[in-house]
C-alpha cells in the first residue's frame, strides 16, 4: 500500500504577512479612536464636575466662575480654551467678585503634585487649599492632604504683593514643622519634608505668576457676555 503523499503547505509571502500586520494595526487604531471619541465627552464632563466641586470646597461663597488667562502683554483676559492648569475669577450670588482660584503644579517626591487654592482680594491671602492629584508615598507624602496643622497654613497664608504690585512682597516658603514665625511661611510636616516643601514651591510659583495680574485687573475685568460657568 502506497504511503499518502505529503500535503504541501503554502508558504506565506512577506507581502501577505506585512498586509496582515498593517490590517491588524489599522483595526486597533480605529478601535482606539472610536473608544476615545465615544468617551471623550463623558471624561470632559466628569473632569469639569470634579473641578467645580473642588472650587466650591476651597472657596465656599462662589456661585459662578469664569476661566481667565494672560495675553501676550500679561493682561488678564477670558480664556478661549481650557488650560491644563487653569485659573478662575469667582463670583458670589449677586455677581460680586469674591476671590480667585488657581491651579498649580510642581515635582514632589515621587511625581508631580497638582493643587488648587483660593485667593482673597480683601485679605490678600490664600484662604483655601486642596490637592487635586498626587502619587506621593501613602502615609507619608500624602499627609499634605490630611494633616490638620498643615492644612491650617492655608486659612490665611499671606500673599500680599510689593508696593509696585509686581511680585510677592515675601516669598512663600515651607519651613520645618514647628518653626513657622511669619504669616507667609508654611509649617511643614516631619516625615514628609520633600512633599511639604514642594507645596511651598507650588504656592510661590503659582502666586508669583497670577497674583500681580489678578490684583491689577480682576476688579475691572468684564466677564464675557452670557452666563458664567456653574
Amino acid at each position: 500500500m502506497n504511503a499518502p503523499a505529503p500535503i504541501e503547505q503554502k508558504r506565506t509571502s512577506v507581502w501577505e504577512m506585512y498586509r496582515s500586520i498593517v490590517g491588524i494595526g489599522a483595526f486597533c487604531a480605529l478601535l482606539i479612536v472610536s473608544v476615545y471619541q465615544g468617551t471623550a465627552g463623558r471624561i470632559a464632563d466628569n473632569k469639569a464636575r470634579f473641578l467645580s466641586n473642588a472650587i466650591a470646597q476651597v472657596l465656599p461663597d462662589v456661585q459662578s466662575t469664569v476661566e481667565v488667562s494672560l495675553d501676550a502683554n500679561g493682561v488678564l483676559v477670558a480664556a478661549t480654551e481650557p488650560a491644563s492648569l487653569p485659573a478662575f475669577l469667582a463670583y458670589g450670588e449677586d455677581g460680586e467678585l469674591v476671590g480667585a482660584v488657581i491651579t498649580a503644579q510642581a515635582m514632589g517626591y515621587a511625581d508631580n503634585v497638582t493643587v488648587l487654592y483660593s485667593y482673597s482680594f480683601d485679605l490678600q491671602a490664600i484662604v483655601g487649599f486642596m490637592v487635586l492629584e498626587t502619587k506621593e508615598t501613602p502615609g507619608l507624602g500624602d499627609k499634605v492632604e490630611t494633616e490638620p496643622h498643615f492644612l491650617a497654613n492655608f486659612e490665611a497664608l499671606d500673599a500680599r504683593l510689593n508696593e509696585e504690585g509686581t511680585a510677592l512682597a515675601n516669598a512663600i516658603v515651607t519651613v520645618k514643622q514647628g518653626e513657622k514665625t511669619e504669616p507667609w511661611q508654611i509649617d511643614g510636616i516631619t516625615g514628609a519634608t520633600i512633599t511639604s516643601e514642594a507645596i511651598g514651591v507650588i504656592m510661590h510659583q503659582g502666586s508669583s505668576y497670577w497674583l500681580p495680574a489678578l490684583e491689577r485687573d480682576a476688579r475691572s475685568f468684564q466677564p464675557p457676555s452670557g452666563p458664567l460657568d456653574e
